[in-house]
């Protein structure tokens, strides 16, 4: 089986040869450095899809090195979006200065039990594993860094949907620039999610609680004008 994987030192791609059937990318990557080239940097740490911290781009879409298995003729490059360190390594600081500015994460909260029903509302949204991988999908934050991006949007919706949270409306005030408004909605960070959360249907929501916090929607305005059987808007 060969691989080819996108190396920094010269931003060109490298193959290499491997006799393994049936295992895990990650164990390809661990068998090419220690075998045949230890300069190949890459990053991973438990090894059970649960860190996050092994997320790649295989022949264009993101994937988890410790679940993927491989094919001959596969192409591995870093995710996007995002500093690449070496190699496969990228900086994922970002998703952090999204977070501060979606202020996602709980605030105040109210000193109550919370039932099972209310837990299983926000259960899904709670799995994230800051694998970086919706960012990398997302077209809006490839052209706008400023963009919160989808878990940090989804995160928010978590929040706001917590009985104990105290403060929602500044939640719903901080993503209303850079926020729900300015995701296209194009799902593709919906198929990358190895938790299979949905951001895109989580701002659908958000925009849905904005309009009824009364937050105007700006993607209904009509800008220039245009004319309409006589009539000017």
């Amino acid at each position: 089986m060969t691989i080819s994987i996108q190396r920094s030192h010269n931003n060109e791609t490298q193959t290499y040869n491997v006799e393994l059937e049936n295992v895990t990318l990650l164990t390809v990557l661990n068998h090419i450095k220690t075998s045949l080239d230890p300069t190949l940097t890459y990053s991973h740490g438990c090894r059970s899809g649960v860190c996050g911290s092994c997320a790649v781009r295989v022949n264009g879409r993101e994937q988890l090195m410790c679940e993927y298995k491989p094919s001959d003729g596969d192409e591995i490059e870093p995710i996007r979006n995002g500093r690449v360190i070496r190699d496969l390594v990228v900086d994922s600081s970002m998703v952090e200065q999204c977070n501060r500015a979606g202020l996602a994460w709980s605030e105040k909260t109210k000193e109550e039990g919370v039932s099972a029903k209310s837990m299983e509302q926000i259960e899904t949204q709670s799995d994230c594993i800051l694998c970086a991988s919706c960012y990398s999908a997302c077209p809006v934050y490839a052209a706008n860094p400023n963009f919160m991006g989808p878990f940090t949007l989804t995160r928010v919706w978590r929040y706001v949907n917590d009985p104990r949270e105290l403060n929602i409306e500044s939640k719903m005030a901080a993503i209303q620039t850079n926020g729900i408004w300015d995701c296209t909605l194009c799902g593709a960070c919906v198929p990358v999610c190895p938790q299979l959360i949905a951001p895109m249907q989580d701002i659908k929501m958000l925009r849905m609680k904005s309009g009824m916090l009364g937050y105007p929607d700006p993607t209904m305005s009509f800008g220039g004008g245009f004319d309409l059987g006589g009539w000017d808007f």
